[in-house]
């Protein structure tokens, strides 16, 4: 069948900003070569477009799909289509293309995607109604796993915000059912931690809440340490990849994605709080089952009696001062023996598990909707290079 290039099927440009340009919480998304958007102020652009990153590290480049006001980093490229080609087929054709687009890929150490190279992708040669059929499929799935995606953050908001009102704000349910600190309670001053904490509580450190592990990584030099069905072997560029979920199963795309057989690595169970430790320093994620850790983390195995749920958002509250102990000059990294001397305050055992009854139900729920969401991924990346070639045909 004949084809056409995306040269002749869109208008191709790029932004104007610089990376570093973005503002938190900024009122338009801010399109860099990152996997999703920053935050900005000010927007340059209102339209219907197709977004792909023009450098990655990696030689990734992401593909966004948006509709409305945004700005973007002069290394974005930003398509809007001709008639006669829609827009949803033109993005999910540029996702299928994402593997060749990083082996034509120029650069030794940032990998950059050049204008001939973006414009000389082919495209079937589809009518406009066939092309809508194909998207409409996809987009389908897409939309539904954007619902999930939803409601999670919805529910993470809903355990985040009860963990703080109970373990920050001190207002756990005293014995009458009445917010503690608003309702009088008891505070008590505390030497080690110089500040006021609730009666029968005590202080810690990170260390109190589990035994904390780091990982390893097997010889690559033994490709018989490395199988497709081993346990599942995560690296900090997964978690960063995993941004958006709770849970975390396999790695990503690479010699992570086929994991770990006969390499005799500490296995961690299902419900260990994932830390990166190292470059970047600061991603968390939850073991949805099984699984084992490169070097670049240090790991909260519950060993202690505190919950998943506790420990998960303990860790997340203690982040900005664990990332302030990071040092090292080949890698930024933070170590278990610093770790241990990050000081936390420890409730009452009654409180905190009358905190992980509460969210059980979240924290499942949660977890049902990522590996919903894992399948419909699988399924739309499984139909759409058979939709894009004819093998699978809408009708």
């Amino acid at each position: 069948m004949e084809s056409k290039m995306i040269g002749n099927a869109c208008k191709i440009i790029t932004g104007k900003l610089d990376s570093n340009q973005s503002v938190m919480n900024g009122a338009y998304p801010f399109f860099t070569c990152a996997a999703t958007p920053d935050r900005i102020d000010t927007y340059s652009h209102d339209d219907d477009v197709v977004l792909v990153a023009g450098n990655n590290a990696q030689g990734n480049f992401h593909v966004n799909r948006f509709k409305g006001k945004f700005n973007a980093y002069q290394r974005t490229y930003i398509l809007t289509t001709k008639e006669g080609y829609d827009i949803d087929f033109i993005y999910y054709a540029l996702k299928l293309e994402l593997k060749r687009l990083k082996e034509k890929s120029q650069g030794s150490q940032t990998k950059f995607l050049t204008m001939p190279i973006l414009k000389g992708i082919c495209l079937r040669n589809l009518g406009f109604e066939h092309q809508q059929k194909i998207a409409s499929v996809l987009s389908a799935l897409d939309a539904k796993i954007e619902c999930n995606n939803r409601i999670n953050a919805e529910l993470e908001a809903m355990a985040k915000t009860l963990y703080d009102y109970w373990f920050v704000q001190f207002n756990f349910p005293d014995h009458n059912g009445q917010p503690y600190k608003s309702s009088g309670g008891k505070m008590v001053y505390n030497p080690t931690l110089k500040r006021q904490i609730p009666e029968g509580w005590r202080d810690g450190t990170l260390d109190n809440l589990g035994q904390i592990s780091g990982g390893s990584t097997p010889s690559t030099k033994n490709p018989q340490n490395f199988t497709t069905n081993g346990t599942p072997w995560i690296t900090p560029k997964d978690l960063s990849d995993n941004q958006g979920n709770k849970f975390i199963s396999r790695g990503a795309q690479g010699v992570s994605d086929e994991g770990i057989k006969d390499a005799c690595l500490k296995l961690y169970p299902t419900g260990t709080v994932l830390l990166s430790s190292r470059a970047p320093v600061g991603y968390m994620a939850i073991a949805q089952g099984e699984l084992t850790t490169n070097q670049g983390f240090k790991s909260f195995v519950p060993t202690s009696g505190y919950s998943t749920p506790f420990i998960y958002y303990t860790v997340k509250n203690s982040l900005k001062a664990i990332t302030q102990y990071a040092s090292g000059s080949t890698f930024i990294e933070i170590s278990g023996a610093v770790l241990k001397t990050v000081k936390i305050y420890l409730p009452d055992s009654e409180n905190v598990q009358r905190y992980t009854h509460a969210v059980e139900s979240i924290f499942k729920r949660q977890n049902l909707l990522e590996k919903e969401n894992q399948h419909l991924t699988q399924l739309r990346d499984w139909l759409l290079p058979m939709l894009m070639n004819g093998q699978v045909r809408v009708v």
